[in-house]
């Protein structure tokens, strides 16, 4: 019996709500060593080519699929020395378990260079945040000056949401609703913050790219250059639509609808928002955002018979992504009425999550530019009292409420300066 790829998947993705994946790995194991007796001191070569194709089969999709499992040590000395016990049988069989070994070992590699690189960006991040707390309007840059063509930002935006998704490994997605069992001392993994670290890294990414937008606008101090700064970010918008990249779109929104800014009336009168409008109805939260869903399955249906990886680009809005997937584990009992597994939830959980991971492959198609990557990933933004308080300092405020707001961020400003 060999099972089929889809049913490893679900069952690894879904095994670690009740066990942990070196358990699991370590039960896996040991059932394979005293089925087939491999522990003999005079070992039959027969048996292990009776077990060993089997093995490698969930070696490789385990390794490919959850590489981030093998962090552990304790699954590393496990397929190690499984790996070792099967290398006896056939010369083939020692090939293929190093070349298992050499890809997992790349693939962690490659994301331990990801997370310093992630590391060094919030840094430098953070650190300019706190001067412009002290001078809202210091800022010389501005987006339009690092790159004045919408289309073109719209492929870099694209660039990151692909990279930052390529790391996001699928057991993330249930990691995140593992409830941590307080009698459990097990500190390496369920309590280990790196199991869902890429994740939360790209939902940061989301947060980030809606506040740049707002400080872009609240930045300038002429209004015509405001006006001209949103409608820039609507072509942007509207590109990134088009391309399919949803995450960036409703990022671009939500920062338009940052209370800062939507409170720039005048600045708003001077802007043709019919583009606007078109695209807000597209993200329209009602009716459990029906319209973006509909958006979404085309660009899905789309992405199935593209013929080149611009065609394939669905960059799902992943916050919605995420709460879909967290309402139906919730919703859903783990078990039956009659003890047994609740397969046909972990089947549903399974394929909302491989179709992430096939969207998730798609090799960007556009060139990179690296000083427009580097302003998006690195410029300074500014905080939500930085945003109003620029906000006010353009259009002034119009009510008790937003003067007593206004006062109250000025004053550590002007005590600084």
């Amino acid at each position: 019996f060999s099972p089929q790829r889809t049913y490893i998947f679900t069952f690894l993705l879904s095994s670690r709500l009740f066990i942990h994946p070196f358990e699991l790995m370590a039960k896996v194991c040991h059932l394979c060593i005293e089925q087939q007796r491999l522990n003999e001191p005079l070992l039959d070569k027969n048996r292990i080519r009776k077990i060993a194709p089997k093995f490698l089969q969930l070696l490789t999709e385990w390794t490919e699929t959850f590489p981030y499992d093998f962090r552990d040590e304790r699954m590393m000395r496990n397929l190690k020395e499984m790996a070792q016990r099967i290398s006896q049988g056939d010369e083939m069989y020692r090939k293929n378990v190093q070349q298992i070994i050499q890809n997992l070992i790349r693939k962690l590699a490659t994301l331990g260079q990801y997370e310093e690189v992630l590391a060094k960006i919030s840094a430098t991040a953070t650190d300019r945040l706190l001067v412009l707390k002290a001078k809202p309007q210091s800022i010389q840059r501005d987006i339009v000056t690092v790159c004045n063509d919408p289309y073109t930002l719209a492929q870099q935006l694209t660039h990151i949401e692909l990279e930052r998704l390529s790391y996001i490994g699928p057991e993330e997605f249930v990691q995140a609703f593992v409830h941590k069992d307080p009698l459990d001392n097990d500190k390496s993994c369920f309590g280990d913050r790196k199991k869902t670290r890429n994740l939360e890294a790209y939902v940061e990414w989301f947060n980030r790219l809606s506040y740049l937008v707002a400080t872009e606008i609240c930045m300038p101090v002429k209004k015509k250059h405001r006006a001209r700064v949103i409608e820039y970010f609507i072509d942007v918008a509207r590109e990134c639509f088009n391309i399919g990249n949803f995450n960036s779109l409703m990022a671009i929104i939500s920062g338009m609808n940052m209370s800062p800014v939507s409170r720039l009336k005048k600045t708003w009168a001077k802007v043709k928002t019919a583009k606007f409008d078109i695209l807000e109805h597209q993200m329209d939260p009602s009716s459990n955002f029906y319209n973006y869903r509909t958006a979404l399955r085309g660009a899905a249906q789309r992405s199935l018979t593209a013929h080149s990886n611009r065609e394939k680009i669905v960059i799902p809005f992943f916050s919605l992504l995420i709460k879909d997937i967290y309402f139906l584990n919730e919703g859903c009992a783990n078990r039956l009425p009659n003890g047994h597994v609740n397969f046909e939830k972990f089947w549903e959980l399974a394929k909302q999550v491989s179709e992430f991971m096939a969207w998730k492959q798609v090799d960007c198609p556009f060139e990179r530019d690296r000083k427009i990557l580097q302003y998006l990933l690195t410029a300074p933004v500014f905080s939500e009292d930085a945003l109003y308080l620029a906000s006010y300092e353009s259009e002034g405020p119009e009510n008790h409420i937003e003067k007593d707001r206004w006062k109250t961020l000025r004053q550590p400003i002007e005590g600084r300066v």
